[in-house]
């Protein structure tokens, strides 16, 4: 059986359920690229899709009607109703999307026994706790992700949360156990987190808060510090990823990181890297890392339209597709999205670092709005499942630029997954102004021709 779902611009479908028939090629004359789908075999196991549950976005949760949050989040955590999302990814301290600077210990404290969940528990926690509600309702458990943006102010060398600055050397080990402390409090209230990153973008010197780590020293925070206060506390269960920006260094970080822990024979004490958009794409080194570490979870963990909201635009939906395609066609193993909604201003954020989110929401009259990009991440988040094998695939392209199109750039892409049911899920995007038409060829050799409209996404389902 195949089921086709489809989302395209211009109209009104939105995860819009075909029969096979309705997209069955008619004009074979008019064959723009092939898709062949090879049979399973060892490749990366991917664990899902989720996005961040920032200050910002519980803040805006906050300020809608209690029915209307139930509705927002069942979008992205209900299987049924949903994306079905099962990945968090939120903070540790303050992160640009905040209201203000904070820290779970403001005040100078070596004790750490002032150490306060106040500010987390305000408007972070009743969301992520609903999110985890929704998720259990379906029978799955939510995952956390936890980053932190920077130490407390009185950790640095600069004195700052903002504006980059180190992590002071005498503080690495209170560092490490004040991440416990964090995960620990978290883990009272029911919550599982599943992995860490040491920094967001440790490259960054931002006017919001932000830390700067090496390679090496974000491996010897791993090796030296982080782990054995994991392993302390009963928590080794957590996988550290390094690096948390973009995939333009990604390689390079990951070695100089892994150079410490190959060094000191701690391999285990880091279990991936994570990794942003913003740099391009620059998928040879996901791919290269994927392949020569096999064992790693390379995740990646933020991206967003920056600049400011993009309300009712297509091209962030396809934004985000080009993305998700090629990252999962090179081996990462989750797709984590910022934000899952902010007020229609792209906020609040508290240096003014507005950016576009897949839902945006108006308190002032209760109404939310799905973007384009909402519904292109559940082209594959509501079909492919975690456990799901990434099927090795072929796409070639039989156009030259002017048949449909004035460029000779990604416009048509593709990625195939089979689940653990056996299921099989098929996603192509066609950026084209043009009907796509395509043969597909599926593992047992049946070829069938199908089209993909202008402008559109489509999910393939094959079921036993």
């Amino acid at each position: 059986m195949v089921t086709i779902y489809e989302t395209s611009k211009d109209t009104d479908r939105r995860f819009y359920k075909l029969q096979e028939a309705e997209r069955k090629a008619s004009d074979k004359e008019w064959t723009l690229f092939s898709f062949d789908v090879a049979a399973a075999k060892e490749a990366q196991t991917f664990k899902g899709f989720g996005g961040a549950i920032t200050e910002s976005a519980g803040y805006v949760l906050s300020q809608m009607k209690d029915e209307t949050q139930e509705e927002i989040l069942q979008k992205y955590f209900d299987s049924k109703k949903g994306n079905a999302y099962s990945f968090v990814r939120t903070h540790l301290n303050s992160c640009d999307f905040s209201l203000e600077n904070w820290a779970c210990v403001p005040e100078k404290d070596e004790s750490l026994e002032s150490f306060s969940m106040e500010r987390p528990n305000k408007y972070m926690l009743p969301a992520i706790h609903k999110a985890a509600e929704i998720a259990k309702s379906n029978g799955r458990e939510l995952n956390l992700l936890i980053s932190p943006w920077s130490p407390p102010t009185w950790m640095k060398d600069n004195n700052d949360m903002n504006h980059g600055g180190k992590l002071l050397p005498q503080y690495k080990k209170l560092w490490a156990e004040y991440f416990c402390k964090f995960i620990l409090e978290l883990q009272k209230q029911g919550l599982k987190v599943s992995y860490v990153t040491i920094q967001n973008e440790p490259e960054a010197k931002q006017v919001w808060d932000s830390c700067l780590w090496t390679g090496e020293e974000e491996g010897d925070f791993a090796v030296n510090y982080l782990y054995p206060a994991f392993k302390a506390n009963n928590l080794s269960d957590i996988k550290i990823l390094v690096w948390d920006h973009n995939r333009d260094r990604l390689k390079e970080r990951f070695e100089e990181s892994m150079s410490v822990a190959n060094a000191t024979n701690s391999e285990k004490a880091i279990g991936g890297a994570a990794f942003h958009w913003y740099s391009g794409d620059q998928y040879d080194n996901l791919k290269f890392l994927s392949q020569k570490y096999p064992d790693k979870d390379f995740i990646f963990t933020e991206g967003c339209i920056e600049g400011g909201p993009r309300q009712g635009a297509w091209f962030t939906g396809e934004r985000y597709a080009h993305n998700i395609i090629n990252d999962l066609n090179n081996g990462c193993t989750a797709w984590i999205d910022w934000n899952i909604v902010l007020n229609m201003e792209g906020g609040p954020n508290h240096v003014g670092n507005n950016c576009d989110a897949p839902i945006l929401a108006n308190p002032e009259d209760g109404k939310y709005y799905p973007q384009s990009s909402y519904y292109y991440i559940g082209h594959f988040s509501r079909f492919i499942k975690p456990g799901a094998i990434h099927l090795d695939t072929k796409l070639n392209s039989y156009f030259v630029p002017t048949t449909v199109t004035a460029t000779t750039g990604n416009d048509i892409e593709a990625t195939a997954f089979k689940n653990l049911d056996g299921s099989v899920a098929i996603v192509v995007m066609n950026r084209t102004e043009a009907n796509a038409g395509f043969v597909l060829t599926m593992p047992d050799k049946t070829t069938t021709h199908y089209f993909c409209p202008p402008r559109s996404i489509q999910t393939y389902v094959w079921e036993k």
